[in-house]
């Protein structure tokens, strides 16, 4: 009886780890912040402004390049890329 209570727990761990290890997969950033974790590195998020009549805009920065979106209330799309060239 003393040798299958460990059996037991090891068999209820190898039931339960799948599903603790899936969840722990990403963690989520706060959603106050204005980036999030990926890859170990800071990437910005983009921001998004949304007006009464559900169009929306939205910046994203990657590098020295930013994407802006636009939605407009019709439901088409507008995708803009302008990047700083320097020297």
């Amino acid at each position: 009886m003393k040798k299958l209570i460990p059996v037991a727990i090891i068999a209820g761990i190898a039931l339960v780890w799948p599903a603790f290890a899936a969840s722990q997969d990403r963690p989520r950033t706060p959603q106050n912040w204005d980036y999030e974790i990926v890859d170990g590195k800071r990437v910005p998020k983009a921001k998004r402004t949304v007006n009464p009549d559900g169009s929306w805009r939205e910046e994203k920065r990657d590098g020295k390049c930013i994407e802006i979106k636009e939605m407009s209330a019709a439901g088409e799309l507008k995708i803009t890329r302008k990047c700083d060239d320097e020297g």
